[in-house]
């Protein structure tokens, strides 16, 4: 094991902001385990991710479901690269829960990047099939708009990205 501090990294991000991108260079360092929400939830529920409906029922289950699992790989030593969307004040307490639990430290990493940006990536990583889900501008809209960027009342180390 490392003597470094067991570390829980978050991701705050846009849909196709660059989350899962930063997540899997994240990943790379000495005992750290990634965990993606999207793997999950495609894994979990095939065809039960239709609506922003579904996804919040299906999210708060996996949450559920994983968190005495991740405080305990925390307590046990591992960092964890969380690669579950921090978009939210309500997420983000979840996150929270996490780390004061396991006692360890935090990175809250902000992608910040621009809707038009975010688009084009989006329509670039739908014509691949490479990702667990199609996402089309409409639900890129739908979820962009219950999108809250951290503030500093939240009290979280935050690490900002911009392209």
């Amino acid at each position: 094991m490392s003597l470094e501090q067991p570390t829980l990294h978050l991701v705050c991000g846009k849909i196709a902001a660059g989350k899962s991108t930063l997540t899997s260079v994240l990943e790379q360092r000495p005992n750290t385990v990634l965990v993606k929400e999207d793997y999950w939830l495609a894994q979990l529920y095939p065809g039960e991710q239709n609506s922003l409906a579904d996804y919040v029922r299906n999210s708060t289950r996996l949450r559920d479901a994983m968190t005495a699992h991740l405080v305990g790989l925390l307590r046990s030593g591992l960092s964890i690269v969380l690669d579950f969307p921090a978009n939210t004040p309500v997420s983000r307490a979840w996150m929270r829960s996490l780390f004061e639990q396991a006692e360890c430290a935090h990175q809250l990493h902000f992608l910040d990047v621009a809707d038009d940006v975010c688009k084009a990536r989006l329509r670039k990583r739908n014509a691949s099939g490479m990702h667990e889900f199609n996402v089309s501008d409409e639900d890129f809209a739908l979820f962009t708009k219950h999108f809250v960027p951290p503030a500093s009342s939240e009290g979280f180390n935050v690490v900002l990205h911009r392209p």
